[in-house]
């Protein structure tokens, strides 16, 4: 969209109206893919600030709450099916990180890679999880850590995860185990 499609957009009583109706339509129902096409719109069109947060916190419970379903009947989460729910408790993750909340994001991340049946994706999360342990910041990671060079053989499904590294993941995660392993004990217990 050029800036006049934007502002067309954000002028246009009937869109606005659709976009409302889409939004009680979603939290109605529960559905996350439709309440984060809301949210992706609400950002695009750079709408109201109070709305794009309530549609994210709308987001985040309703995947908190999902989230703890599935657990509760012992199944891990996989990209398929709960491709929103992983992105949200991510992003969730991810915006700790960036304030430089080590520790809650830390948790976070160490949680995912518990609960996602997902190879790649869990080890990628270990590499976040042992960087929140080290005190790294979100800008060093991408500037240390983090391939920035587009992947053009990557999954659709991974997209909204940092998955390519400067460095062999295998080998990483072998140097850090015994990091791994001491912040798995101090962290157990958020499995229960």
């Amino acid at each position: 969209m050029d800036q006049n499609e934007l502002n067309q957009a954000r002028t246009n009583p009937e869109f606005l109206k659709f976009l409302d109706e889409k939004e009680k339509l979603a939290l109605e129902s529960k559905d996350i893919k439709e309440l984060y096409e809301v949210l992706d719109t609400l950002l695009v069109l750079n709408l109201n600030e109070d709305r794009i947060n309530k549609v994210y916190i709308n987001i985040l419970e309703i995947a908190f709450d999902q989230i703890e379903e599935r657990l509760k009947e012992n199944r891990l989460l996989n990209l398929e099916d709960d491709l929103h729910y992983i992105r949200s408790f991510y992003e969730h993750a991810i915006e700790k990180w960036s304030i430089d909340n080590f520790n809650g994001a830390k948790e976070l991340f160490f949680i995912l890679t518990q609960i996602i049946n997902d190879k790649k994706l869990t080890d990628a999360l270990k590499i976040h999880t042992l960087s929140c342990a080290k005190n790294i910041t979100m800008d060093q990671f991408y500037e240390k850590k983090v391939n920035n060079q587009q992947d053009d053989n990557i999954d659709e499904k991974y997209g909204y995860f940092i998955l390519n590294f400067s460095f062999d993941i295998d080998n990483y995660l072998k140097q850090n185990q015994s990091l791994w392993d001491q912040e798995y004990k101090k962290m157990e217990h958020l499995l229960k």
